[in-house]
């Protein structure tokens, strides 16, 4: 017997195999929109919306699957033969947040994002870097990300309806608000050294699918009631939000009008 052989092989140690988190991307579509009811079938350039919302959506490369989350049969029928899953949820959900738990309970996934059925210009290379940010985490440093991009108009800071978000040096969300944040005492301060002081939150979300189960146990606080922001909540509990930059908003559809600036901007290319 060759001992020398034998015991090379028993003291080998074997190589372990890492399987790669699978990543589940989640449109939330109710039929239900206060400012324009029904848009997700709004024809944008020959296409319901929603349907173009799930095609880029499908163009990231990051995603393990695709699943439209709606409380409406008429949604489900316009993204059949589209490739994706469809969930039906209740319709009397407070949130896109808490339609996405019910839409993922007992689906595989560990890591969900949270794509707006609302942008059909959605960056897909955006999804894959947010995705990036939980799944090749592997010290677990983030329980979320999402993203803004940096406000140039002083019109939109002061707008309320453009939500800003301030973070601290590694890109951690420390607060948002529908105020102008930071407020800027001396307007000759210098502050902001040349760079952007305010940043505008870009409404997607990656939530790992633990953290995510955590968040929808958990009531409303006072800062999310006040402001109307659901992602309070989630800073309110401690949660590690990373805030990725990009370089500008997609354009949604939150009214009527913007149907025509959104079938523009893709007659522009973008």
């Amino acid at each position: 017997m060759d001992k020398t052989n034998n015991k090379s092989r028993c003291s080998s140690t074997p190589v372990l195999q890492h399987s790669r988190p699978s990543v589940l991307g989640v449109i939330p579509a109710r039929w239900g929109s206060t400012r324009f009811p029904g848009k997700s079938l709004a024809m944008i350039a020959g296409k319901p919306l929603i349907q173009r919302v799930v095609e880029r959506v499908k163009l990231a490369k990051r995603l393990s699957g695709v699943l439209v989350a709606t409380d409406d049969a008429r949604i489900r029928d316009a993204v059949a033969g589209l490739g994706v899953t469809v969930a039906m949820t209740r319709p009397d959900h407070p949130s896109g947040t808490d339609r996405i738990a019910e839409a993922v309970s007992g689906r595989a996934a560990d890591i969900v994002i949270n794509i707006q059925g609302d942008e059909p210009l959605i960056d897909p290379a955006l999804i894959d870097r947010l995705a990036a940010v939980l799944a090749d985490d592997v010290a677990g440093t983030w329980d979320m990300a999402t993203a803004a991009a940096a406000i140039v108009s002083d019109e939109d800071v002061r707008n309320p309806s453009v939500v800003k978000v301030v973070r601290d040096t590694a890109g951690k969300a420390l607060y948002f608000s529908r105020s102008p944040i930071p407020f800027v005492r001396e307007k000759d301060s210098g502050a902001g050294g040349g760079e952007s002081l305010y940043w505008r939150h870009i409404g997607i979300y990656a939530y790992r699918r633990t953290y995510l189960e955590k968040l929808v146990k958990t009531p409303p606080c006072a800062l999310e009631n006040a402001e109307k922001l659901e992602q309070l909540r989630a800073l309110f509990i401690g949660c590690r939000m990373k805030v990725i930059e990009t370089a500008e908003a997609a354009v949604g559809v939150d009214t009527p009008e913007d149907v025509s600036r959104v079938e523009k901007a893709l007659e522009s290319g973008a």
